[in-house]
């Protein structure tokens, strides 16, 4: 009996064994393709957008053109939403009141459809569509066979029909139902539009005007799910298999499963829709009615948010993603993935000509993808340009073996995606392989000009299409400017060193994560307070003060009753989730903060105008954040003109020298003319530490020069060009100089001068003016030394220093500038060690105080006097119109697309601080007494 027992397990081992091998050979036939093609499969091989007559976004390198319509009526083609300001109406009506009339609808999905393929059916369609106050969207997308993707089906569902409209048929006929899409009368409803919306501008110009996105009030209510399986399923009692939509919905006729499939994803978006504003509607109630009707124009504030966000959605503009050059993007990544040890591949990739094989296979995999219309994943998986580069196959059948091995490892969820290995492309074109990995072959230039003259030259293996035929017709100026500056070394050299400068720039100054968490806060009635970071959410949980009431997204509910709210501050910014994209031009991939207020005047506000504000601190690109600092920079000439204020200082003297100056000459201007501007002193200290010895004599001794107005006229030490060097720092300032340098400007011995009667005097205490001035504890915190107590007597908080600040054009015209008074603590001891900075006096007024946190290297002292100057003659509401100008500055630099709904120039900034807030008015004030 045992041994029939083991007999039997025996044999089914071997069953199992038997069957492992039969399923992996079909496996690997089915994946594997023999490369016997001479000629590009092309040739024959039919694909659907073949037919297409004409494409809106060919495959060439040049940008997406939208639609636009003249002063005549006439369609061009522009950058700019066509349908921009009937967008901004719909978002700035508050009047919009939502009523689908679907409440007695059956749930029951019909079994017909109607099947529109011809264009008088396409335009029949679109006179229903005309009579409809709403109806319902969705689209199918294939992206596998096509490089830039293409709308391949559009379910539209009104309350008494569903169609499916074939857009593979109508492609050059689509443009009928234009006017119906961007009729602002007629509510389309979406669920998670974001794609569908770019994906009818890029196949149609089809803009979407006045949209209800079923995504969108999932967030507003804070569904835990806003997938549509989920409204299906609570709303309908249906299930749907979601995988389907990873099927080829290229294929004719579709099959039963995707008809189904498709037809049940539009048809019962009407109802859910009229269910998620029926509960919106509920929510604007509840509050209506637990605040006694006292705000009315909460009425519809859910609705109204959800209708914003939506119609926020169809602001987005479709645009092509084009690079330097051909792949780099996917190279830079794949190199960056595989040589941080996450691609497990030989040592021998860690050397260049891994990095070099990888960006040659990855710019003939972009070239091959437009050329013959293919994904970049179907044409080559980035598995197998890793494996390619490794190994540097020698042999055809070593490289399709490579390549087969490499996609092996690929799991696909759905068995229709999985593409076949070696692709058609490749086998096609094998021998371009033995040219890119030839040796001799280093240029990336060279690369691409080859590659397209062999595919789509006069004698080019490859057929034209109307997605390749712009590629050399597109890219002739492209390649002549490769050609020339290829002629010109220097140029290109700048060039190169240009993108790799604001390539090192991104990497190292881009924002690392998100920056926008979207968590919320609510109310302890259930209103939205605001958006926040999760930071913020747990500090508020840490202490006790709130309860988690969501996790995905997080939110919470504040167990007290807050000072303000949105609406008391008239404002709709704080209550809006924002994207992490740059709001110029929505790039995704990298962005930076930008303040808007430049910081050298936001941070002389007052408390109440800037604390907790994020109204006027954006995500920009690098290059957008380069054209808004420029516009900055400009708008601060203007500024420092309108106001008298110069931007610069211009002249800082030791005191200590200014007093022995003074106690042997009776001329004021003897004192002043030794001053320098410390942007200048630190300029020249730092070139003669560095290069002194080595300098032509004539220029050391300018530099020298330039340094001893600073020190009277006496001769310096190298000591005393350390100590020049953090003039006009701040604290912070000086420690990021110490830690890059790596070393200390606190001097313990004395200065070692050339003239002994110098000994005697304040400067054989060896310490910097600046050290004197200030000094740093363990803990970072700022303490001043002996002239703080003459600083006290000026206004309490800041050291009493006298200014001298004249403009850069005057700097040549410097003629008897009065010194420090008496009064203003010229008596100080020369031990003290201040440094003397010199601004004018106006009207017999004293001049104003530095505070010694402020660097003088930059516009901090020019943004301290402008906002006083402001505070003082306007108040607040000064303030308020200040920041208003820089917020129209940036608008017109930039012409932002994207800024988070309810962000405003004319923004108020107005906020009320809790009883508890350090902010607080009435806390500050009371603490005097109280002490």
């Amino acid at each position: 009996m045992e041994s029939k027992e083991k007999i039997k397990i025996v044999v089914a081992i071997a069953s199992f064994a038997v069957l492992s091998i039969f399923f992996t050979a079909q496996y690997r036939r089915r994946r594997y393709r023999k490369c016997t093609q001479s000629s590009c499969y092309l040739h024959t091989e039919q694909k659907p957008q073949n037919s297409f007559k004409r494409v809106l976004a060919d495959n060439s390198y040049s940008a997406f053109k939208h639609l636009k319509f003249s002063e005549s009526n006439s369609e061009t083609s522009s950058n700019s939403h066509p349908y921009e300001s009937e967008i901004s109406d719909l978002l700035e009506n508050a009047e919009i009141e939502f009523s689908f009339g679907t409440e007695g609808t059956d749930l029951k999905m019909r079994d017909s459809y109607v099947w529109v393929a011809t264009e008088s059916q396409l335009k029949e369609l679109a006179d229903v569509l005309r009579k409809q106050k709403v109806f319902a969207v969705d689209t199918e997308q294939h992206s596998l066979r096509s490089f830039l993707g293409f709308t391949a089906l559009i379910q539209i569902s009104t309350q008494n029909e569903d169609y499916l409209v074939d857009t593979i048929a109508l492609h050059d006929a689509m443009d009928v139902l234009r006017p119906v899409f961007a009729n602002p009368s007629i509510c389309k409803v979406f669920h998670g539009a974001d794609n569908d919306v770019l994906w009818l501008q890029r196949d149609f110009h089809i803009y979407v005007v006045n949209l209800f996105d079923t995504a969108k009030a999932c967030e507003v209510l804070s569904k835990p799910q806003k997938s549509l399986a989920y409204l299906l399923e609570t709303y309908c009692g249906v299930a749907t298999n979601k995988l389907l939509q990873r099927e080829d919905w290229r294929q004719r006729p579709l099959s039963i499963e995707m008809l189904e499939y498709a037809q049940t994803d539009a048809h019962y978006l009407l109802h859910i829709a009229n269910c998620l504003i029926a509960e919106l509607k509920q929510h604007d109630s509840d509050i209506d009615a637990s605040e006694n009707s006292c705000c009315p124009d909460d009425k519809f504030r859910f609705v109204l948010e959800a209708s914003r966000r939506s119609n926020t959605v169809c602001l987005q503009l479709y645009s092509k993603e084009i690079e330097t050059s051909p792949g780099e993007s996917a190279a830079s990544s794949i190199v960056s993935r595989h040589l941080n040890g996450q691609g497990g591949i030989s040592s021998k990739s860690c050397k260049l000509q891994f990095q070099n094989l990888v960006r040659r296979l990855c710019t003939w995999r972009d070239l091959m993808a437009r050329v013959h219309d293919e994904s970049l994943r179907y044409v080559l998986s980035d598995h197998a340009i890793v494996a390619l580069a490794d190994k540097v196959p020698t042999t055809q059948e070593e490289i399709c073996t490579l390549i087969f091995q490499a996609d092996l490892n690929v799991d696909s969820l759905s068995s229709s995606s999985i593409p076949p290995s070696p692709s058609p492309v490749v086998c096609s074109h094998l021998e371009d392989f033995n040219y890119l990995f030839q040796d001799k072959m280093g240029k990336l230039d060279d690369i691409f000009l080859e590659i397209l003259q062999k595919h789509l030259g006069p004698d080019g293996s490859c057929p034209l299409s109307v997605f390749n035929y712009a590629i050399l017709s597109k890219t002739n100026l492209r390649l002549t400017n490769r050609l020339v500056s290829k002629q010109n070394g220097n140029k290109k050299l700048k060039q190169f060193g240009q993108r790799n400068s604001r390539e090192l720039f991104v990497k190292k100054f881009s924002c690392k994560s998100p920056v926008y968490h979207n968590c919320r806060i609510f109310a302890s009635d259930g209103r939205l307070l605001c958006y926040c970071d999760r930071r913020k959410l747990e500090w508020y949980l840490r202490r006790g003060l709130a309860k988690l009431v969501d996790d995905n997204p997080l939110a919470i509910m504040l167990l007290f009753e807050p000072k303000g709210r949105p609406e008391d501050e008239d404002n709709d910014f704080y209550v809006q989730s924002k994207k992490n994209i740059c709001v110029g031009c929505g790039e995704k991939n990298h962005y930076l903060r930008y303040r808007i207020i430049p910081s050298c005047y936001r941070m002389h506000f007052p408390e109440l105008l800037k604390s907790h504000r994020s109204h006027d601190i954006v995500l920009l690109c690098v290059d957008c954040h380069e054209v808004a600092h420029s516009a900055a920079e400009k708008y601060k000439k203007k500024i420092a003109t309108e106001f008298g204020i110069p931007l610069f200082v211009q002249k800082v003297v030791d005191p200590r020298e200014a007093q022995v100056e003074s106690q042997s000459s009776t001329s004021e201007v003897n004192t002043v003319e030794a001053g320098v501007s410390p942007l200048q002193l630190r300029i020249a200290a730092m070139a003669l530490l560095r290069h002194g010895p080595r300098m032509p004599s004539d220029r050391r001794e300018e530099l020298r020069q330039t340094v001893m107005k600073y020190y009277g006229g006496r001769e310096i030490t190298e000591e005393d060009l350390e100590k020049a060097l953090v003039v006009g720092m701040s604290p912070h300032e000086r420690r990021r100089l110490e830690k890059k340098k790596g070393m200390s400007f606190k001097h313990s011995k004395g200065t070692s001068l050339p003239n002994k009667e110098q000994d005697g005097n304040a400067r054989s205490t060896g310490t910097s003016p600046i050290d004197d001035a200030f000094k740093v504890d363990n803990e970072g915190g700022l303490h001043t030394t002996k002239g703080e107590t003459c600083g006290k007597q000026g206004n309490g908080n800041d050291l009493d220093i006298t200014m001298e600040v004249l403009d850069r054009s005057e700097m040549s015209e410097m003629k008897d500038i009065p010194v420090m008074d008496a009064d203003d603590c010229g008596s100080r001891s020369q031990s003290e060690g201040t440094l003397d900075v010199f601004y004018p006096k106006s009207n017999g007024k004293a001049s104003p105080k530095h505070n010694p946190k402020l660097s003088l290297l930059g516009h901090g002292p020019h943004g301290k006097q402008v906002v006083d100057h402001v505070l003082k003659e306007y108040g607040e509401d000064g303030i308020r119109q200040f920041c208003q100008r820089w917020r129209q500055v940036f608008v017109e630099a930039i012409h932002p697309r994207f800024l988070p709904a309810g962000w405003d120039v004319m923004h108020s900034g107005r906020r009320e601080f809790g009883e508890f807030s350090v902010h607080n008015r009435a806390k500050k004030a009371s603490a005097p007494a109280n002490g």
